[in-house]
């Protein structure tokens, strides 16, 4: 005779998680075919959403007050193509096989050392982005509100918890309610400056940074090889970035009825987050010399939240 099992309420609670499959994102290890029957417009639309972090405006106004906008400009171009080929086999074989970055790490040849250092440089990528995204939000809340900076930092920090414990289900949701907004958000202060005042884009063309003196509005900011090394290599960071693509591209169905709209997908969830993220870079780059140049102090200038606040004024 068997002993009766007692299941205590803690244990019956972890099988309950457990057995959830909407709390289950096949996280460090091959994506189940079950779970790969999204639509490929449902994920590429999650992983666009994925790079509308506002430290992308931050570091294109970074490097314009360093550099000026000459460099900023061709270094965002450049980075741009560089990161759009390096994410283009990455994306096909996450996709293939259903794996993440780290996998696929082990899967090229490296083995277990390879795919931990890739797994930390990805992980400290993701930590160093939320805490500069979780403050930037929080000097947001700070400047629209009032909410004091240390709750604005808890704010920031905790509300993303039950969107990622939730999965990519949730997320998705999230990200198809919310993209609306934020595009015509994103796209609506440009439009206004270009009908209302076309000089703000030559003052930020002649914007030379704040260590040389800037030509006349009209004209061009000069070309400087170090300089534009050093901004593309800030820009080159966000190489790591293809890691979180690559997580949501694994959620693909793999037997698409439809080739050229999964090819698409595929193109635009993966390495062409670029497309979206190199307008932002130039947009924080134009914001910054705007700000600047409208009397805000230069240690706030390339704060996304004051970017838009003067943008919007």
């Amino acid at each position: 005779m068997t002993a009766r099992q007692r299941i205590i309420p803690v244990r019956r609670e972890y099988n309950r998680w457990v057995a959830n499959q909407t709390l289950e994102d096949y996280a460090l290890r091959f994506t189940a075919k079950s779970a790969r029957h999204f639509s490929s417009q449902r994920i590429s639309q999650t992983a666009i959403g994925a790079i509308s972090f506002l430290a992308l405006e931050a570091i294109g106004g970074a490097i314009t007050l360093s550099y000026g906008t000459t460099n900023a400009f061709y270094a965002i171009i450049v980075a741009s193509v560089a990161m759009l080929a390096i994410g283009l086999p990455i994306s096909r074989y996450a996709i293939r096989h259903g794996v993440d970055i780290d996998l696929l790490t082990r899967g090229a040849g490296f083995g277990y050392i390879g795919s931990t250092i890739t797994s930390l440089i990805y992980a400290s990528f993701t930590f160093m982005l939320f805490a500069i995204e979780a403050s930037i939000m929080s000097g947001a809340l700070e400047l629209t509100l009032g909410i004091p900076l240390w709750i604005g930092y808890i704010i920031s920090a905790v509300m993303v918890i039950p969107l990622v414990t939730h999965g990519v289900r949730l997320i998705s949701k999230f990200q198809l309610m919310t993209q609306p907004f934020w595009i015509v958000l994103n796209i609506l202060p440009f439009i206004f400056i270009a009908l209302t005042d076309w000089g703000k884009f030559d003052l930020w063309r002649a914007f030379a940074g704040i260590r040389h003196a800037s030509g006349p509005p009209g004209t061009v900011a000069g070309f400087d090889l170090v300089e534009f090394g050093a901004a593309s290599a800030v820009i080159l960071a966000l190489m790591s970035q293809i890691g979180e693509q690559a997580d949501f591209l694994r959620f693909l169905p793999p037997d698409p009825q439809r080739k050229w709209r999964h090819r698409l997908a595929v193109f635009l969830a993966g390495p062409g987050w670029v497309i979206i993220g190199a307008p932002k870079l130039l947009a924080g780059s134009f914001l910054v010399v705007l700000t600047f140049t409208s009397g805000v102090p230069l240690d706030r200038a390339a704060d996304p939240a004051q970017m838009y606040l003067t943008a919007f004024g």
